[in-house]
C-alpha cells in the first residue's frame, strides 16, 4: 500500500474532487470548488514528497518525470477510485495534483443533464464538441453519454485519452480505450489509425492541435460519431476556435467541412450552490439545424445566438438563459450568474436585490 493512499481515501470520504501536494506546504483538498488544507497533516519536504510520489509511478513513468519534469498518468486504488495524476516541479520543489475519477459512471439522469444530451447518444455520425474550462465536468458528461451509447447500441467505441479516466465495461458495444503515451504515441496517430478500426464512435480526450482537429472533422465526414473537448465557454467561441486553429489560407475550406460535420456544441460550467454544499452543472446547447451550416460557412457566428433562441423547442438553450433561471430559483448565487454571463446588464437587477 502506497503511503499516499490514506490521503486518497480521505479525499473520497470528504467528497472532494482534487488533492494538491507541494513541497513546503501541507496537502490541500478541493471540495465544491474551494481549496483548503488537510487538518493535522505536516508539510512535505521536497525529498519526502518525491519519495511518496515515486511509490505511485512505475519505473518508466518516474524516468519520464525525471527527464521531462512533468508527468500525466492514471492511478487506481481498488475499492476507492481512479485518480488522474499530474506531477510537476515548482519553485519549492516537487508538486502533484490528483483528480478523483469515480469508479462508477453516473448516468445522464443522475447528473440531471438536459434531455437534449441523451439525444446525442442516438446520433449516427457527426462531430459533437463538449467544451468548458478545466474542472467543469466535461469528462463526467462525456462518460455518461458514452455509457448511454454503450447501453443502447452495438457499435465499436474507441476512446483516445491522456490518461484514460473513466473505465467502461462492454455492454452492447465493444470498447477500445487507448492511452496516449502508453497505447499510442499521440492523439493524431491514434485518430489516424482509428478510422481503419471500423469505428462507430470515437472519443478524443482533447482536440489540442490543428492536426487532431482536422482528423476529427474528417472522421465525422466519413460517417463516424466523434466526440471531442475544447477549453472554450460558448458555442460561437468554440466554432471560432476550431477555425482559428488553421492557417488563414485553409480557413474557408475548414469552414465548409465543419459546416457539414458539426452535429452539436455543448458548453458546460460547474457552479457552487449558494450554501456551498454542492455544485450545479450549467449547459449551453447548440444542435444542428438546416440553417446552421450556412452560418458557419459565412463566418456569421453572431447569428448562432439566434439559432439557439429559435431552437428551444428542440432542446437548445443559451448559457445566459440557464444562468438566469438557476439564479432566479436560488440554485446558484446571483453573483456567480453575473460573473459567468455574457449579457451582464440582464443580471444587474438581481445583484441590487441582494
Amino acid at each position: 500500500m502506497a503511503r499516499l493512499d490514506v490521503l486518497f481515501k480521505y479525499l473520497k470520504e470528504q467528497s472532494g474532487s482534487d488533492l494538491h501536494l507541494a513541497a513546503g506546504i501541507p496537502p490541500h483538498l478541493r471540495k465544491h470548488g474551494v481549496v483548503a488544507p488537510v487538518p493535522d497533516w505536516p508539510s512535505f519536504t521536497d525529498e519526502s514528497l518525491r519519495s511518496h510520489l515515486q511509490e505511485l509511478a512505475n519505473e518508466k513513468q518516474w524516468a519520464h518525470f525525471g527527464t521531462n519534469l512533468d508527468l500525466d498518468f492514471a492511478y487506481a486504488l481498488p475499492g476507492v477510485a481512479r485518480f488522474r495524476a499530474n506531477y510537476f516541479n515548482q519553485e519549492r520543489g516537487a508538486a502533484a495534483v490528483f483528480r478523483i475519477i469515480p469508479e462508477r459512471i453516473r448516468t445522464l439522469e443522475e447528473l440531471k443533464a438536459p434531455p437534449a444530451l441523451a439525444q446525442l447518444a442516438l446520433l449516427e455520425q457527426g462531430l459533437v464538441l463538449v467544451t468548458g474550462p478545466t474542472g467543469s465536468g466535461k469528462s463526467t458528461t462525456l462518460a455518461a453519454i458514452i455509457d448511454q451509447v454503450n447501453t443502447q447500441s452495438a457499435r465499436h467505441i474507441i476512446t483516445i485519452e491522456d490518461p484514460v479516466e473513466f473505465v467502461h465495461q462492454n455492454k452492447r458495444s465493444t470498447l477500445s480505450q487507448r492511452e496516449v503515451g502508453v497505447d499510442t504515441r499521440s492523439f493524431a496517430n491514434a485518430l489516424r489509425s482509428a478510422i481503419r478500426q471500423d469505428p462507430g464512435v470515437i472519443l478524443v480526450g482533447e482536440l489540442r492541435d490543428m492536426e487532431t482537429i482536422s482528423l476529427a472533422i474528417t472522421a465525422a465526414e466519413m460517417g463516424v460519431l466523434v466526440f471531442g473537448t475544447l477549453h472554450t465557454n460558448s458555442a460561437p467561441k468554440t466554432i471560432d476556435r476550431v477555425i482559428d486553429a488553421f492557417p488563414t489560407d485553409q480557413q474557408q475550406q475548414v469552414r465548409t467541412m465543419l459546416s457539414e460535420s458539426l452535429a452539436a456544441v455543448v458548453s458546460q460550467l460547474l457552479l457552487r450552490t449558494p450554501d456551498g454544499a454542492g455544485r450545479v452543472a450549467v449547459h449551453e446547447i447548440l444542435l444542428k439545424t438546416p440553417g446552421l451550416p450556412n452560418v458557419i460557412r459565412e463566418g456569421n457566428t453572431p447569428m448562432i445566438s439566434s439559432i439557439i433562441q429559435s431552437g428551444k423547442g428542440q432542446g437548445m438553450q443559451s448559457m445566459d438563459d440557464v444562468l438566469f433561471k438557476l439564479a432566479t430559483e436560488k440554485k446558484i448565487s446571483a453573483e456567480d450568474a453575473f460573473h459567468k454571463a455574457t449579457n451582464k446588464a440582464r443580471f444587474e437587477p438581481m445583484l441590487e436585490e441582494h
